[in-house]
């Protein structure tokens, strides 16, 4: 069993796990039965955990997002779909593995899926940029949803980025354009598009595969415009204030359902998605199942319809005023 990380809020639960280990490994190597202590311990670290976890900070939140051990977007494309073949490459320039996608089938369905990879050692890091995509990642992400168009397949896509990458050579290929282009195709393909936060959701690396009919975050995932440190060191000229530039952004899950951003959350098992992917993939398939059949059947009229409606709310707010005509 791979050994397990803790994030350092999660001390407590990791100096009880390392007892219960040890315990473990005493009754193997001896004939005592401590079997009724081990099980009183892990009922009281399952106890912690879910203590612990009913009141994080989105500074807390933040870290569960990026944990090393989080499952990406190909973990969850292997419990959820079935037939997945990958396509590479934009036609254009180079093959950005930061994001990867191809055909697939959802419960027996046809359709195209694709997501940010970010990579679990320091060489498939590098390889895949750490799930910051360049122009040709964008580019190759919109070849694989004009092809969904062009079938009539529904597009499922999965995102896990701190952003775009920012390099002079993103820039020379046309970064921003990739990114606009991206908006600008999604807010008008013909075909459902679903969209899920898997992790983090950061700036316009997010956006350029989530203009979306239907999107799902997962429950210790984040979505901003901004990271917490990018925000600090704008705001206050240093990162160190990023637990408070977390707080200010409204970056959680449960903040954006409420201000209208997301549709769904998906809750995710005691102690994040990390510590047991096939039921975290299981609450996740339930959830775009009931996603697509709100959405699969629309007529294309009323999906675009649907989805243009959308994106012209985010933003929007009523002016609350008092009786007498005044601001309130």
């Amino acid at each position: 069993m791979a050994k397990k990380t803790f994030l350092d809020f999660e001390q407590p639960i990791a100096e009880l796990e390392t007892k219960i280990e040890e315990l473990r490994y005493v009754q193997t190597e001896s004939a005592v039965d401590i079997s009724a202590e081990i099980d009183q311990l892990s009922k009281k670290s399952l106890q912690l955990t879910k203590d612990l976890y009913s009141d994080l900070s989105p500074w807390q939140i933040t870290k569960i997002a990026r944990h090393a051990e989080r499952p990406y977007t190909l973990d969850y494309v292997g419990e959820i779909f079935t037939h997945f073949v990958e396509l590479h490459g934009d036609r254009h320039f180079a093959d950005d593995l930061s994001i990867v996608g191809g055909l697939a089938r959802f419960n027996g369905t046809p359709c195209m899926v694709l997501g940010q990879q970010k990579g679990r050692d320091t060489k498939e890091r590098g390889l895949r940029n750490f799930g910051m995509s360049k122009p040709e990642g964008y580019r190759k992400a919109l070849r694989l949803m004009k092809t969904a168009e062009k079938f009539r397949l529904p597009v499922f896509t999965f995102v896990d980025t701190p952003g775009a990458y920012p390099g002079i050579d993103a820039e020379e290929r046309g970064q921003s354009e990739a990114i606009g282009r991206n908006i600008f195709e999604m807010a008008q393909l013909e075909v459902p598009i679903i969209t899920t936060i898997i992790g983090e959701g950061g700036s316009g690396g997010a956006l350029a595969i989530s203009v979306a009919d239907q999107v799902i975050m997962m429950q210790y995932s984040i979505y901003s415009v901004i990271s917490p440190e990018g925000c600090a060191s704008i705001l206050w000229k240093t990162s160190d204030k990023a637990k408070e530039a977390a707080e200010a952004l409204g970056i959680t899950a449960h903040r954006l359902k409420a201000l209208g951003m997301v549709d769904k959350i998906v809750n995710e098992p005691v102690g994040g998605a990390h510590r047991d992917y096939k039921q975290a993939a299981a609450f996740l398939k339930r959830a775009l199942s009931d996603a697509f059949r709100q959405i699969g059947d629309l007529k294309l009229k009323d999906l675009l319809d649907r989805r243009y409606e959308r994106l012209q709310g985010y933003g929007r707010f009523t002016d609350t005023r008092a009786s007498n005509g005044s601001a309130k």
